[in-house]
């Protein structure tokens, strides 16, 4: 049995918050704590905001394959720009559609920029991923474990849309401590048959539980600590949860 925990009491995250330091005092303060074996996870909105990653799309000089491109989805130039500036490759563009293969290789839409849940002051401006989730998670994981004495897993989670799915899930984007994917070929099933094939997205996972509590929208719960779940300290990140491009069936 396993339980999510919100982390309540976080105030609105401005560009240059000591988001580790602020995370780490509040779980030193009170509940939920933290406890060994528990995982923090974190909306990646919250980290953007506190590493500055903030664009006025008023200041973006437009290309001319961003024009092209808006013209064919029909997204704001700007936007289009920055997409192309955040990504390796575009992957699909189509009316009010843009796939791209983000530079940390996640393939998404709109290369993970979002306008929503800015802030009074967010007209007109938009909010690019973290340069570097896995080490932003770290950071996190040192000062809760400096704070507290307890190290926690770090997962910085982000809402992805998903092939022939309908609706959007959580995603670990950002991972430090836990294990991103667990290996279960060669292990016997239950009726002891062998598995060839079955690989747990854990992080996703754990992420994907944690959306549950902190929601999309008007929620205003940005972090929480899950608790009771049995993992193994790891070295993976979220490159780990990344199919390589060769073995991608569908292009």
């Amino acid at each position: 049995m396993f339980c999510v925990h919100p982390v309540g009491g976080l105030p609105e995250i401005s560009a240059g918050t000591d988001l580790p330091t602020m995370l780490a005092d509040c779980l030193a303060a009170g509940e939920p704590g933290l406890a060994p074996g528990d995982i923090l996870v974190v909306t990646q909105k919250i980290v953007s905001k506190a590493e500055g990653r903030f664009v006025e799309l008023a200041g973006v000089d437009v290309s001319d394959e961003a024009r092209e491109l808006s013209a064919r989805t029909g997204k704001e130039p700007a936007l289009v720009e920055l997409v192309l500036r955040e990504s390796s490759a575009v992957v699909r563009a189509a009316p009010n559609v843009l796939i791209t293969r983000h530079r940390l290789g996640h393939v998404m839409a709109n290369a993970g920029i979002d306008a929503s849940n800015l802030g009074a002051k967010g007209e007109g401006r938009v909010l690019l991923l973290p340069e570097d989730p896995d080490a932003s998670a770290l950071r996190i994981a040192e000062a809760c474990h400096h704070r507290t004495g307890t190290r926690p897993g770090v997962i910085i989670s982000d809402s992805f849309g998903r092939p022939w799915r309908i609706g959007t899930t959580n995603v670990a984007i950002g991972v430090a401590g836990p294990p991103s994917v667990i290996d279960a070929r060669g292990e016997p099933d239950r009726d002891g048959r062998i598995m060839q094939v079955t690989q747990i997205a854990f992080a996703d996972a754990v992420a994907a539980a944690a959306g549950l509590a902190m929601g999309e929208g008007p929620e205003g719960l940005p972090a929480c600590v899950v608790r009771g779940l049995a993992w193994q300290e790891s070295s993976q990140t979220s490159r780990d949860l990344l199919r390589p491009a060769e073995e991608d069936l569908f292009r």
